[in-house]
């Protein structure tokens, strides 16, 4: 009877040692996830064309005016002034606090006034040309990435004046003169 005692024991054990099968299947579908999880973005990369995002690439975009509120424009190309929006805007402008806080020296006769539009931006203004594909760049600096194309105004305050292809890699040249080389 000892050796039917032992073998229950030992089979006993072996049955409580085996894993549920719920937990099987949960361990199995865990591992199923993190192989999908791994060849996803190699699927991505190699079909970038089912992936990307036409509006962006394909010149599909609507130019809007770069800042809101210059004269003469409208802040979409559909929009026409309406009067509910022009007495908002004398409401703005009456509430505006008039105090002169600074001035700026007057031109002196007989002068045109300086325009004060290719003034640099303070401090140092870096980016880089990080990729070129379908007429438009990809740009980045210490705030972000940016698409960007020819016209388009650049970190520097400068505009970009074309994209070029030199020695096999791409080139970006500034309204400045500035050339950036892709990475």
């Amino acid at each position: 009877m000892n050796d039917m005692d032992a073998d229950e024991i030992v089979r006993q054990r072996k049955q409580s040692d085996r894993m549920p099968i719920f937990d099987k299947a949960l361990v199995g579908t865990g591992i199923a996830l993190a192989g999908l999880a791994m060849f996803f973005p190699w699927y991505a990369f190699l079909n970038q064309e089912k992936f990307a995002l036409p509006a962006l690439w394909n010149g599909a975009t609507r130019d809007l005016p770069e800042k809101i509120g210059t004269p003469g424009m409208a802040s979409a190309p559909e929009t026409s002034p309406s009067e509910p929006a022009q007495t908002l805007a004398a409401e703005t402008q009456a509430a505006v606090d008039q105090l002169v806080t600074a001035t700026v020296p007057a031109p002196k006769a007989g002068e045109p006034a300086e325009p004060m539009l290719d003034q640099p931006l303070p401090g140092s203004i870096t980016f880089k040309l990080v990729h070129v594909a379908g007429g438009r760049a990809l740009i980045e600096d210490v705030s972000g990435m940016y698409i960007v194309r020819v016209g388009s105004p650049l970190p520097d305050n400068s505009r970009l004046a074309t994209l070029e292809e030199r020695d096999g890699s791409w080139v970006m040249i500034t309204s400045r003169g500035d050339v950036f080389k892709a990475e």
